[in-house]
């Protein structure tokens, strides 16, 4: 991911937590809103409660790594933020990116086939 695909400031985060447009699963929550740009933007959010910094930053790998791996069957034009839920630190990198996956059809951002 280059610097200007990721979601860094506060702000970029409360616009797009404002639009409510989110679905959940057992390890993720996917908030997503279109920005108006050709390429997407990516941010992580894990509390504190999940685990120690260690267990932190895996997940945050994990979820990067699976969405930089998929980003090809993304519609283009949005920002997306991932907040992790507590169960997220018992996932691995398969069910990972079959939480982000499912998320996303939900949303409704995936390329249709043939695109």
């Amino acid at each position: 991911m280059f610097k200007m695909e990721r979601l860094r400031k506060n702000a970029q985060f409360s616009e797009v937590y404002r639009t409510h447009n989110s679905f959940a699963d057992r390890f993720l929550i996917m908030y997503v809103r279109n920005n108006g740009e050709t390429y997407n933007r990516v941010g992580v959010s894990i509390s504190k409660k999940v685990g120690n910094s260690v267990v932190r930053h895996r997940i945050k790998r994990l979820v990067k790594e699976a969405f930089r791996n998929s980003e090809h069957m993304f519609n283009s034009g949005l920002d997306i933020v991932f907040v992790a839920r507590s169960n997220a630190a018992s996932m691995s990198y398969d069910e990972t990116v079959k939480s982000l996956m499912g998320l996303a059809a939900s949303h409704h951002i995936l390329q249709k086939a043939g695109n």
